[in-house]
């Protein structure tokens, strides 16, 4: 399975703060996922830099975003994503947030949203160390199957 990881964030991405978001998924995939392939990067806020990692990363299975999910006004992760995939998963982001939200009241805040482009699963993570670590581990057990459906598998 090959997952792009990609962190969104003005400070990360011109070097004033350590990206630690990014790696932290993927350690969790190489320690996790079995003949994973991944791979990071790192843009800023910026809209046109979030849609050009996004439409660069297609072709892989699957792509986490990190960062960017919440209501500041530089979060233009969500509707970046959005505008981008043909088809929406509301259930991941869904389960997402409301898992989240066992763990702190600040899930309520998240716009993070998750959908398909061609054979391409998006989904977009919460940009703090511990959000991740949590999302990522809620996701694992459906990356596999997605891909397989994706491909025309079935269940």
């Amino acid at each position: 399975m090959r997952i792009l990881v990609v962190t969104i964030s003005d400070r990360a991405s011109q070097g004033g703060y350590e990206d630690l978001s990014g790696p932290e998924i993927e350690k969790i995939l190489l320690a996790r996922v079995p003949d994973v392939e991944v791979s990071r990067s790192v843009v800023s806020d910026e809209p046109s830099q979030i849609e050009g990692a996004l439409l660069k990363g297609m072709g892989a299975d699957v792509i986490l975003t990190t960062g960017g999910t919440g209501i500041g006004p530089r979060d233009n992760t969500p509707d970046v994503t959005r505008r981008l995939c043909e088809r929406e998963v509301p259930g991941i982001a869904e389960c997402l947030r409301l898992k989240s939200l066992e763990q702190t009241p600040q899930a309520m805040l998240s716009r993070a949203f998750a959908g398909t482009k061609g054979d391409t699963l998006i989904v977009n993570l919460p940009g703090s160390v511990k959000g991740v670590r949590f999302c990522t581990e809620l996701l694992l057990p459906v990356l596999s199957h997605a891909k397989e459906m994706m491909a025309g598998k079935g269940h």
